[in-house]
């Protein structure tokens, strides 16, 4: 994972860790709490077929241009019942809560919400970059995010995958070392990121954790 050093867009970012919620109107949809994902069904008495092992679906850059407009998206939370991580920032009513890790030295900030205001209409990739950009302090602009983001992943619909295209930049500084991560879905107009900052251990091994056990979720 490259990570950005020096600069006014590292500085930047730094700084914009702390007032990251999006401007303009919000997700009105969004639950009381995301969606837990649940990879480990209770165990039932009746003897079932081994499964066969299909190909997770992905929802690409270009496969997020194919969903319905009336499609929910949303944060799957796989934190739920993790006894690595506790709650930090409960659910703000705004489309954003924290969980941090329960030695302190990890943090994982989500937020899920509308981004009508700032999308590339059609361009998933674009409008990510786009949605990064509006996260900053300093007057980032898109173009200043897309030579320096990649694109990764996030997990799609269930746990353990990378399955869903992203846009990310990942960088250090003042003893912070941190990723940000997003996703727009343009066709319905939505936007999801999280943000892992650490400031102790392994910020690359923390982020895997945050990918691999939430995931987004579509349905509809």
């Amino acid at each position: 994972m490259t990570r950005t050093s020096g600069g006014r867009l590292a500085a930047a970012i730094v700084v914009g860790l702390a007032v990251l919620p999006l401007s303009g109107c919000l997700y009105a949809q969004i639950p009381e709490h995301p969606t837990v994902v649940d990879d480990d069904p209770v165990p039932t008495d009746d003897p079932v077929d081994e499964p066969t092992e299909e190909p997770v679906a992905g929802m690409s850059f270009a496969d997020g241009a194919t969903l319905s407009p009336s499609s929910y998206v949303e944060w799957g939370d796989g934190f739920f019942a993790d006894d690595s991580w506790k709650i930090v920032k409960p659910d703000d009513g705004n489309g954003g809560w924290t969980y941090g890790t329960v030695d302190g030295t990890c943090t994982a900030q989500f937020w899920q919400g509308h981004i009508d205001n700032i999308m590339t209409a059609g361009d998933d990739s674009v409008s990510s970059d786009a949605m990064m950009a509006t996260f900053l302090e300093g007057g980032a602009t898109t173009a200043d995010i897309t030579p320096l983001a990649s694109t990764s992943g996030f997990s799609y619909q269930t746990a353990g995958n990378t399955a869903v295209e992203n846009r990310m930049v990942s960088g250090s500084g003042d003893g912070v070392e941190w990723t940000l991560a997003a996703r727009a879905f343009t066709a319905v107009g939505v936007g999801l990121y999280v943000v892992v900052d650490c400031t102790g251990g392994d910020v690359d091994a923390v982020w895997d954790e945050v990918v691999s056990k939430n995931a987004i979720v579509i349905t509809g």
